[in-house]
């Protein structure tokens, strides 16, 4: 049909889009995030180690950060071939190479999150970057050391459900779990013959497996919840480790020998994970600038104190921008013809002598005070849009807010990444070169872009 319109006319074919479309698209984009991260106050990041189908390693970097109008976003910036051994050493010149390649200002990094990886927390630590580990991989952790824990008891019961069924991480774990409790009936009389009758669960299988349910279940919602990119998590640390260690995972007593032993050990490890004191005070300073929470999960009176001092260093980096801005453009610009002097004129003078500017930490102190003051918004509001709505009102607090509110509480976001990534590295396209996989996985993870551009 293309030939009867114009006989000239050629298809362009996978050359054009691999060398020209894609290349092109990808240099568009890339420029218009740049062009945001400029902008940004403040960004967090996430990062990971990842393995292609042919078992070419990839680190993945994403950062986050707020709008002027207080949403958050999160974009995908790198997904950089890694061949070299993961030492600490290399991990670290790859990242510190990333934020070269974006024009990143790590004085505006506000926090990476990461798993437990001793290379990665290493390489962190190196750059001596914030750090945070990721809440989901933590509570992984705490269910797996718990389960090795008790494994002399739960051996045979989490045999047959493997068998059965099939788990990875944790969370499925607890699933396979729960399904094969619900279709016991079904899985009875499917296995009632010699053949398979090993392989019936008894009324002792039934009783562990309930148990280990039993102990799992209230801590299953969590990790999906605090992995999400376009809402706040990471104030929510602090109150859902207080929920899961004083409340949920509390032993009971109608909770069964086993089950209070799995919550023992989970609670004591998540509170481990959580105990470095860098780590309570970032916990500490976000759960404090969200207004859900405010002061309900910190006394601290050295928590505030840092607060201000962040408040008032926070301006004064606003105040030594400005005047450069100034500086500038009064170099460049002539000043305006005097006009006719107003009333407003005539009285500036007289009170801006009478009244003495206030100091800063009087200031920032004046806010935290009012801010305390506030009722806590409803639990299912979002902070986002409260401090929108109130950052006229607290022009020092609402800017250290911006840095605490981009941080995530999950490494999850770069853990998408590879989710893109396994899409587009198939069997079948085991052979696309590591550039341009870096390209195709950028363009998907950031197609909200490429309609703007």
């Amino acid at each position: 049909m293309l030939q009867k319109f114009d006989k000239q006319y050629e298809l362009p074919g996978k050359t054009y889009f691999s060398e020209t479309a894609v290349p092109k698209m990808y240099n568009t984009v890339k420029t218009s995030i740049k062009m945001e991260l400029m902008n940004a106050d403040y960004f967090s990041a996430t990062t990971d180690m990842w393995s292609s189908v042919n078992m070419i390693p990839y680190m993945s970097l994403t950062v986050h950060y707020l709008s002027m109008e207080w949403t958050l976003k999160s974009r995908c910036l790198e997904t950089v071939f890694m061949p070299e051994n993961h030492t600490s050493d290399n991990i670290s010149d790859a990242l510190r190479h990333a934020f070269e390649e974006w024009s990143l200002d790590e004085k505006k990094l506000a926090c990476i999150t990461t798993d437990n990886g001793a290379n990665i927390v290493a390489a962190v630590k190196k750059l001596n970057w914030p750090w945070l580990n990721c809440f989901g991989h933590n509570l992984h952790l705490a269910v797996t050391n718990a389960m090795a824990s008790v494994k002399d008891r739960t051996a045979r019961a989490m045999g047959l459900c493997h068998t059965l069924d099939c788990a990875t991480r944790w969370g499925t774990k607890q699933k396979m779990v729960d399904r094969v409790l619900e279709q016991i009936p079904a899985i009875r009389r499917v296995l009632d013959d010699r053949r398979h009758h090993h392989l019936n669960p008894s009324w002792q299988d039934i009783a562990v497996l309930e148990s280990v349910n039993a102990a799992l279940k209230p801590a299953a919602e969590f990790t999906d919840l605090l992995s999400g990119e376009s809402y706040v998590t990471v104030s929510s640390v602090k109150p859902v480790l207080k929920l899961l260690t004083e409340d949920m995972l509390k032993p009971s007593n109608e909770d069964t020998t086993l089950t209070s032993d799995i919550k023992h050990k989970m609670c004591s490890v998540l509170q481990g994970k959580y105990e470095p004191a860098a780590l309570q005070e970032l916990l500490e300073k976000a759960c404090f600038l969200d207004p859900r929470y405010r002061g309900d999960y910190i006394n601290d009176t050295e928590t505030k104190s840092k607060l201000i001092e962040e408040m008032v260093g926070v301006e004064d980096e606003g105040s030594a921008a400005s005047a450069s801005v100034v500086g500038d453009e009064e170099q460049a610009v002539v000043p305006p013809a005097a006009k006719k002097k107003t009333l407003g004129d005539l009285l500036k003078s007289r009170t801006t002598s009478a009244s003495a500017p206030i100091p800063k930490r009087v200031r920032a102190d004046n806010e935290l005070t009012r801010y305390l003051q506030e009722e806590c918004i409803d639990s299912n509001a979002n902070p986002l849009s409260w401090w929108r709505d109130n950052q006229s009102r607290y022009p020092l607090l609402s800017k250290v807010a911006r840095k605490y509110m981009c941080i995530c509480a999950t490494s999850t976001p770069s853990k998408r990444v590879f989710s893109a990534a396994g899409n587009i590295v198939t069997p079948m396209r085991s052979s696309l070169k590591p550039h341009k996989v870096n390209m195709l996985v950028f363009l998907v993870r950031n197609k909200d872009m490429i309609t703007q551009v």
